[in-house]
């Protein structure tokens, strides 16, 4: 078994109210909006349902796992609740950002330190994060769209930088 199937990694169709969310949410205006505040709704809903849900579980129907990392600087574990692509049988991970301009913090950690810790549905498990190869990449973005179509349209609005995709191994 892979990675995707030892969390028991699933993606359900949203609902209509998820559909109006995720296209919201990969609107400029959306994004922006979710670049900047997300990631404090999420810290707060994740400490009262005691990791359970986050907002775009909620909100967007979204396969959320939650990634802990090693800061590249301070040392300090860092976690960060993240969409998941699955391929073959793991999991990938893109560093879009919301379509924003720089590289979130949790790339660079992964660049170096690449071990990782992954949550699903309350199943942790162990991982390691490597650089997606290009035929993985694109096995990846064909994959995100079924996942959620905001990547694509992130893809399209950045510019200036590589976005980091990265595939999961079993540590």
């Amino acid at each position: 078994m892979g990675l995707a199937a030892d969390l028991q990694y699933r993606h359900h169709r949203p609902n209509p109210f998820q559909r109006v969310m995720q296209a919201f949410a990969s609107s400029k205006p959306g994004a922006w909006l979710f670049s900047k505040t997300l990631r404090h709704l999420d810290r707060a809903l994740l400490r009262v349902t005691k990791g359970r849900a986050t907002v775009p579980q909620l909100l967007a129907g979204l396969p959320v796992v939650t990634v802990t990392t090693t800061g590249r600087k301070s040392g300090q574990a860092r976690t960060t609740p993240l969409i998941s692509i699955p391929i073959g049988d793991t999991l990938a991970l893109l560093g879009t950002n919301f379509g924003q301009q720089h590289t979130p913090a949790w790339v660079y950690n992964l660049e170096a330190d690449p071990h990782l810790t992954i949550v699903h549905d309350r199943i942790t498990q162990a991982a390691v994060a490597r650089p997606a190869s290009e035929a993985e990449r694109a096995e990846v973005m064909a994959n995100s769209a079924g996942v959620y179509g905001g990547y694509l349209k992130y893809q399209q609005r950045i510019t200036g930088r590589d976005v980091r995709i990265f595939v999961l191994d079993p540590a």
